[in-house]
């Protein structure tokens, strides 16, 4: 009898050491579901670019700039990921010296050991998670000046703008700067990743100008299903993107997940409405802009509304995303190729403001999470244009001047007139994505 027991005790005993919840340790020690759960959406988030935003992109470029994107993508996540290392991370959430960086006392990781703890999840688990934010940042931007831009001039842009641009805006936000003092909404971004992203897209579209032939030429998508593919990608990885920024394995998560797919779908089929009576017909290209529209529009408030306010916060990003892109494109022809600045830009701008109103639990269905202790709708609302409108400006500035930098630097931003005409793929790589 006792070795039957003895037998099921040994049986059962790993079974319950594979359980993260039973083998959480207690009283702030490293939490085994928690830390599955953000290395999985390090995962997913990472999937967002490599291979999901890489795809979407490059199919919607013309077939002899489709390799030259996906090469943007995937090096910009090459050099960022090393950069995050040396100094990124510190910046963005090494101790404070002041409101504004994080300093240097973490570069190359110092002092981050296999013990070292972020809350309940260690933090070379954390760390890596925050890296595929910064990875996807810049890679957004990628999406303005496809087409026409020198491969050394991306590069060297994607480097600096990240380095001046996106480490201490995330530090401002998310490692204890001075938007996060003052109380600013922004779950998983909206303001650190797409409004400054959107914003230096529009800047670099202003700056390195039009594509030759651009309103003249039909620049038609080359590969729709490639972009589908990506958009499909770009869905599935948001999960991780939203929902793991709750660092727990946790309702809050939970609530961040359903709120994310609610307003990606209630986007796309904005958009899609929006084209069906405007042109006869629904587009496959509008559907899956659309869906990015909602996904961005609801990344800042997805941990602060619940499902019926993102419900609201994606049919408002996709009616106000599908305008600005045609306002952009066809009134003030402005050529940010593959509308970074009015689906990002605008749709985090949009979400940034909807959560300060939405997170208030006196809405009914619409009613969010509450205010912290001290805010009102108002003030809330306040703090939420403030936090737009200085990384909006900052950005700007910012941007405009590593531009003019890196075109000293190069020689000029952009190819020449005959490498544009050619191609990219065999300009810049002497290689070609289709071989057919």
């Amino acid at each position: 009898m006792l070795i039957k027991i003895f037998n099921l005790k040994t049986l059962i005993a790993p079974t319950l050491l594979l359980m993260p919840s039973l083998a959480a340790a207690q009283d702030g020690g490293l939490n085994g579901a928690n830390t599955a759960w953000v290395m999985t959406s390090t995962a997913l988030v990472l999937f967002m670019t490599l291979p999901g935003l890489s795809l979407f992109y490059a199919g919607l470029v013309r077939t002899k700039n489709a390799l030259s994107v996906l090469m943007q993508c995937f090096t910009i996540a090459v050099v960022i990921s090393l950069l995050w290392l040396v100094v990124g991370y510190s910046i963005a959430f090494g101790p404070s010296e002041s409101a504004y960086w994080g300093g240097l006392s973490k570069m190359f990781f110092n002092g981050i050991v296999v013990d070292s703890m972020t809350g309940d999840i260690p933090e070379t688990v954390f760390s890596a998670f925050q890296m595929t934010f910064a990875i996807i940042t810049p890679a957004l931007v990628v999406g303005a000046f496809v087409e026409r831009i020198k491969f050394s001039s991306m590069l060297l842009f994607s480097l600096l703008w990240t380095l001046l641009v996106y480490f201490p805006v995330a530090n401002w936000v998310w490692g204890g700067g001075w938007l996060g003092q003052m109380g600013l909404i922004d779950f998983a971004g909206g303001t650190v990743v797409h409004v400054t992203a959107g914003v230096a897209a529009l800047v670099t579209a202003l700056v390195i100008g039009r594509r030759q032939g651009f309103l003249s030429t039909p620049m038609m998508p080359h590969n729709l299903t490639m972009s589908f593919t990506g958009a499909a990608m770009l869905w599935v990885g948001w999960f991780g993107f939203n929902a793991g920024s709750a660092l727990a394995a946790d309702g809050a998560a939970g609530m961040a997940l359903l709120a994310t797919h609610m307003s990606a779908a209630a986007g796309a089929l904005t958009w899609m409405l929006i084209e069906w009576i405007k042109h006869g017909k629904p587009s496959g290209l509008g559907a899956i802009t659309g869906m990015v529209a909602g996904l961005a529009s609801i990344t800042p408030a997805s941990g602060s509304v619940g499902p019926a306010g993102a419900l609201l916060i994606g049919l408002s990003g996709g009616v106000i995303c599908y305008f600005a892109t045609n306002y952009l494109k066809q009134v003030i022809n402005i050529d940010d190729s593959l509308d970074v600045f009015p689906v990002h830009g605008v749709g985090g701008m949009v979400g940034t403001l909807l959560a300060g109103i939405l997170v208030s639990d006196r809405l009914g269905i619409l009613s969010g999470n509450g205010y912290a202790e001290g805010m009102s709708m108002a003030t809330q609302s306040m703090v939420q244009l403030t936090g737009i409108v200085a990384v909006a400006i900052y950005t700007a500035i910012v941007t405009f001047a590593l531009l003019k930098l890196v075109g000293f630097v190069t020689s000029g931003i952009r190819v020449t007139a005959d490498q544009e005409q050619v191609g990219l793929d065999i300009t810049d790589h002497d290689e070609t994505g289709y071989n057919m």
